[in-house]
């Protein structure tokens, strides 16, 4: 078809822009099933294990077969949809994501569990960077954009509680199995949506794809998150857990000397050169570390400490979830503007590290409302401070063929963190346990005390890197001038391309939409 006069002038966006709002709705609809599907299996896992009959030692793949494949394909993933149409991508992702989870859910043995999880990391990961990737390039307003990325941010930092919840509520009342059913009903939701909102736009220059990149690149995420998640049941001085990390260091340092000697690499050093993308990626790392030790540790103490129900657990988490979509939205669209990502994400740090602080004074008598409420009040606010405002920085300036990677890069952090962050906390955990019962090693509560002895402890951990993590954002992060520098270079970036490039031709319909979806 032919690309109307208004289309081409700006005087009217096109009349797909105008849903723009719905194609928010789409996107955080994936989004949600994404994360939550890393914290929806963890409260399952126990009534999955005595349905598949799998011991103690194996229940850790479950979750981590889903975080190896998902954090070590995201940059592939980014890169396939800065190539591809974006709409295409982000539906096979959903429909991929769909189908694994049908396959998990109607599980017969380990085996096909764990490779069901693996499929849906590795869709996952073709999945996200589309979701991301499609709102940087619906939203170019800052002020809308501001309060798209409340929303995602939203749901990105809140995705594990639901989970949570989530998770009890179907392994309680129906079967573990609907933990991966449910996917089903949100990809159905999302394919609906994408097929009737979002444009069919291919890239006009198709960047090549480097495979060799990819390689080095999946196999070093690969070695790193299979180390620290290997260091939980065999220890940090085991031979595949440091050679595994070794390797993942070598093979990463191999991929950042590749992509600086190659014309079309997976990740173009210039996304992550930038001190203010480079600071916002950290943060989000760093905070993934540390605040999954509160899903993780607290969904454990709950349950066995204080012998909370699945349900009843998953609701505590609650005000948790309510602090964080407050707090996202009130940072994208009032505080970032005013006070700029370096104050707001740093503070956001400061009140992480105070919550973690106020969750080590916990005993096996502690009661929720006083000694758990607080800290996950103060976490919430802390995450909607540090995670929206981060990947907002962290697409800042960011050239248009550069917008999947560079999206694929803000979930590969968080992702690779939460997956480094549940390991090594865990270790840490499990080895202050043990030290503990080594010398209180009788009476009735010796076990639960224990328990809750290595749980703090993982929390005071927990509290030194949102410490470490503030210190990073003010040396790293921009200031609110910065931060509208950029956005401006990347807009005047855009108008020059558009002013430079020849007027359009008479078009097939999928060239029309491509030309129409650049400018949304």
């Amino acid at each position: 078809m032919v690309v109307q006069p208004a289309a081409r002038s700006g005087a009217r966006p096109p009349a797909s822009a105008d849903h723009r709002w719905l194609v928010l709705v789409i996107v955080a609809t994936a989004q949600l099933m994404v994360v939550l599907d890393a914290t929806v299996v963890n409260i399952a896992l126990p009534s999955a294990q005595r349905a598949l009959g799998f011991p103690n030692g194996d229940r850790q793949w479950v979750v981590t077969a889903y975080a190896l494949a998902f954090g070590s394909l995201l940059l592939l993933g980014g890169r396939i949809g800065d190539r591809f149409s974006r709409k295409r991508v982000f539906i096979t992702g959903l429909i991929g994501f769909a189908v694994a989870s049908a396959i998990g859910g109607a599980a017969t043995s380990f085996g096909m569990l764990v490779t069901a999880r693996t499929l849906q990391g590795a869709f996952g990961a073709i999945l996200a960077p589309a979701a991301l990737g499609t709102l940087v390039s619906t939203f170019r307003d800052p002020r809308e954009r501001g309060r798209a990325f409340g929303v995602f941010g939203s749901v990105a930092a809140g995705g594990g509680g639901v989970g949570l919840i989530l998770g009890g509520v179907l392994t309680e009342y129906l079967s573990w199995r609907w933990t991966l059913y449910v996917n089903l009903i949100f990809a159905a939701i999302a394919v609906t949506g994408a097929l009737m909102y979002m444009h069919t736009s291919t890239p006009a220059n198709r960047p090549r794809i480097d495979w060799a990149g990819a390689v080095l690149a999946s196999s070093g995420l690969f070695c790193i998150v299979f180390g620290f998640s290997h260091a939980e049941t065999a220890g940090w001085t085991a031979t595949l857990t440091i050679g595994s990390l070794a390797a993942g260091l070598v093979l990463l340092a191999a991929f950042g000397f590749a992509e600086s000697r190659i014309s079309h690499p997976l990740l173009p050093p210039r996304v992550i050169l930038s001190r203010a993308r480079g600071g916002a990626y950290v943060s989000v790392g760093v905070a993934g570390i540390a605040i999954f030790g509160v899903f993780l540790f607290l969904t454990y103490y709950l349950q066995t400490v204080k012998g909370y129900s699945p349900v009843t657990a998953g609701l505590a988490f609650l005000p948790l979830i309510a602090c964080i979509l407050v707090s996202s939205n009130t940072s994208s669209i009032v505080l970032l503007p005013r006070f700029g990502p370096r104050t707001l994400i740093a503070t956001g740090m400061l009140i992480g590290g105070g919550a973690m602080l106020y969750l080590t004074q916990l005993t096996v008598t502690s009661g929720y409302a006083v000694s758990i409420l607080p800290a996950l009040l103060g976490v919430g606010v802390a995450m909607g401070m540090i995670i929206s405002p981060a990947i907002n920085t962290a697409t800042a300036g960011v050239q248009q063929q550069d917008s999947g990677v560079a999206s694929a890069l803000v979930n590969t952090m968080q992702q690779v963190g939460g997956s480094i962050g549940t390991a090594a906390l865990s270790t840490i955990a499990l080895t202050a346990t043990a030290g503990y019962l080594a010398i209180h090693h009788a009476g009735p509560l010796a076990l639960p005390a224990a328990a809750t002895h290595g749980y703090i402890v993982a929390f005071a951990v927990s509290a030194g890197l949102f410490g470490a993590g503030a210190i990073l954002a003010v040396v790293l992060l921009p200031s609110k001038r910065r931060l509208a520098e950029l956005r401006a270079a990347a807009g005047a970036t855009a108008h020059s391309s558009s002013a430079s490039a020849p007027a359009p031709a008479p078009a097939p319909a999928s060239a029309g939409s491509a030309s129409s979806g650049s400018n949304t």
